[in-house]
């Protein structure tokens, strides 16, 4: 992923804080983008790596003299709730959710916060749910792509996301590093659109068919053992369980309106960001 690109590569851990503080020494400004996503109830090393890395983060760019931290935060650290009612900057941190992410997340936010109080100059950025080319692992939604390219996903389930091209939250997080106002925070989305309408504008991209069938959660919900024992059996991670089954109904109604006021932020539509996702993955060989 950094092949070509001009940069001095330097080791660090956000568990491990004397590396976080070589790595960020002489630095203007820092970006704390690492996380671990899980789906999980309960998971203690998406809850280190999200709080305490960001805890170790702010201590290294306070010791530092770090000039500005930008911190990347999720929308699943903000509350859904009132669900109809759309999330803006002012939404409560989702620090009662039952998945480890959210709260983990959540808890990260509250750490920036502590540096902040103590005089750290930092700024959060809450991006939607991510997509976009240059997705090198894939990430889940890499692997949806991919999955129904190749025919290999035939059905859906009802519910959708916000969703943000990766390309504008990179550059929402450079707008908020040189403009963002210390201590605020600016959410990063694009466009809401339901899983299935998602599927069917990749594979109408692909030139293959759509996904046949949009299943109610109830029923999706079944067949989670089934997919966890297919994942088991080709050692790949479940591309859905019940707990993503029940994300997909949240956080549907968002709002960008401070970043755009305030950044001049202005996500592109999100049929580019399938066909350019579809066009990277064809170019890499993962897909025809």
């Amino acid at each position: 992923a950094l092949d070509g690109l001009d940069l001095t590569v330097v080791a660090g851990d956000v568990l491990d804080p004397a590396s976080l503080v070589r790595a960020v020494e002489g630095v203007e400004v820092v970006y704390h983008a690492a996380a671990r996503i899980s789906l999980k109830h309960d998971d203690p090393v998406a809850t280190r790596i999200n709080t305490e890395g960001a805890r170790n983060v702010v201590e290294a760019c306070l010791a530092a003299g770090v000039r500005r931290l930008v911190h990347f935060s999720s929308i699943h650290a903000c509350s859904p709730n009132p669900p109809d009612q759309p999330i803006d900057e002012a939404r409560p941190l989702f620090d009662d959710s039952p998945l480890a992410y959210d709260r983990s997340k959540a808890a990260g936010e509250g750490e920036v916060r502590a540096g902040i109080e103590r005089g750290l100059d930092a700024v959060i950025v809450i991006p939607t749910a991510v997509i976009g080319p240059n997705d090198f692992k894939p990430s889940r939604m890499g692997r949806l792509v991919v999955d129904v390219c190749k025919r290999r996903l035939p059905a859906t389930v009802e519910g959708g996301f916000n969703w943000v091209d990766v390309r504008d939250v990179a550059a929402g997080a450079l707008a908020a590093a040189a403009r963002g106002r210390r201590g605020e925070r600016y959410l990063l989305g694009g466009e809401y659109l339901s899983l299935h309408a998602l599927a069917c504008q990749v594979a109408a991209c692909c030139g293959v068919r759509s996904p046949w069938f949009c299943s109610p959660s109830w029923l999706a919900k079944l067949g989670v053992p089934f997919a966890s024992l297919y994942a088991a059996m080709t050692g790949k991670e479940p591309l859905f369980n019940a707990a993503s089954v029940d994300i997909v109904r949240h956080h549907g109604l968002v709002s960008h309106e401070k970043a755009a006021r305030e950044l001049g932020y202005s996500p592109r539509p999100l049929r580019e960001t399938i066909a350019d996702t579809v066009a990277w993955f064809r170019e890499r060989g993962a897909i025809r």
